[in-house]
């Protein structure tokens, strides 16, 4: 995606992309009291049987159908018509200061370039943090059960939750790409999932603990998206060291679901105190991490200022000793923070 859409798009259709997510928890939620109040036993197969084959059958169909209707990348897509290639790769040119190009270095030269960049150790750490402040997903209908109602019922009770969270997600990804901002938006969101973690460990109470099961996802998945545009988005050229930095991000962040899923040990409902207080530490820590991470990057901004002034003064020089007007230099690359 990050070699078709411009930095300030990419946040926005990441999210699109994810309410796949935030949409398949809804009507799994859906399908689920479906399948286990009217399949259960039909034909000698249990109900969360039936629910496998469904949605196998579903993401294997819709896997298979994606091999042949995704597109490559601009300048490889024999879709497009030779127009529309140069197009999109100007787009991204105008955005980036240069278009991508496969082939042009090798992917041994991509992890050597990806691996001496501390950066990428930075935002693999905020990656990593992210999907682990998300843990309670797995848990999220065991959570929602301590409301005191039956299985049909919980699972019927976490679609408007994951309604919310998937429009939520639109609107803060394009907020987001608007005002090229990626820090402030991550952080606000996260609090949000602090809040919703603190209240969930605090009290029993029906409606407030409902509430709090609003606010867990309504943080944390929104800003995980918004990281994933960010990660690509600080790693433009070349498209191979993108594509390593993407996947190291990915390979260690998604490590997190390893040691996540111990996190809410059903000894310890219905307050689930250990997974509760620990998921907000960490999504205060992802706060935190993104204002360092745009310390980081407002840095590298300022070097890179200072080199841009550099040498459109050097330009300028050299046109004023030949007797015209140097070159005007174009604003160079900047990090989005």
């Amino acid at each position: 995606m990050s070699s078709w859409y411009t930095r300030a798009e990419l946040a926005h259709r990441i999210a699109w992309f994810y309410t796949g997510h935030s949409l398949a928890n809804a009507f799994g939620g859906l399908l689920g009291a479906g399948v286990l109040g009217n399949l259960s036993g039909a034909h000698g197969i249990s109900g969360w049987r039936w629910l496998f084959i469904i949605e196998g059958c579903i993401t294997v169909g819709s896997a298979i159908c994606s091999t042949f209707i995704l597109p490559d990348y601009p300048a490889t897509t024999s879709w497009l018509t030779s127009e529309e290639r140069t197009y999109a790769q100007w787009r991204l040119l105008q955005d980036a200061g240069e278009a991508d190009e496969a082939g042009t270095s090798t992917i041994r030269d991509g992890v050597a370039l990806a691996l001496r960049d501390p950066r990428l150790y930075l935002f693999t750490l905020l990656q990593h943090a992210s999907l682990l402040s998300q843990t309670f997903q797995y848990f999220f209908p065991t959570i929602a059960q301590t409301l005191g109602y039956g299985n049909i019922e919980t699972l019927l009770l976490t679609v408007p939750v994951w309604v919310l969270t998937f429009s939520v997600s639109l609107v803060v990804t394009h907020t987001s790409g608007r005002f090229s901002d990626r820090s402030i938006h991550i952080a606000c969101l996260m609090l949000i999932s602090v809040a919703g973690n603190i209240v969930v460990v605090s009290t029993l109470n029906t409606a407030a603990r409902f509430f709090a099961l609003f606010l867990l996802p309504l943080g944390a998945v929104p800003s995980y998206q918004i990281i994933l545009a960010w990660v690509a988005n600080s790693f433009p050229r070349p498209l191979v060291k993108r594509s390593v930095c993407i996947s190291f991000a990915n390979m260690i962040g998604n490590s997190a679901n390893i040691y996540g899923t111990y996190m809410y040990p059903s000894s310890d409902g219905p307050r689930y105190l250990a997974g509760g207080c620990s998921t907000a530490a960490v999504a205060l820590l992802v706060a935190l991490l993104a204002l360092i991470t745009r310390l980081v990057l407002h840095r590298q901004n300022v070097k890179l200022a200072a080199c841009e002034a550099s040498e459109s003064s050097s330009s300028d020089g050299a046109g004023a000793r030949a007797g015209g007007r140097g070159p005007t230099t174009p604003v160079a690359f900047r990090y989005i923070l």
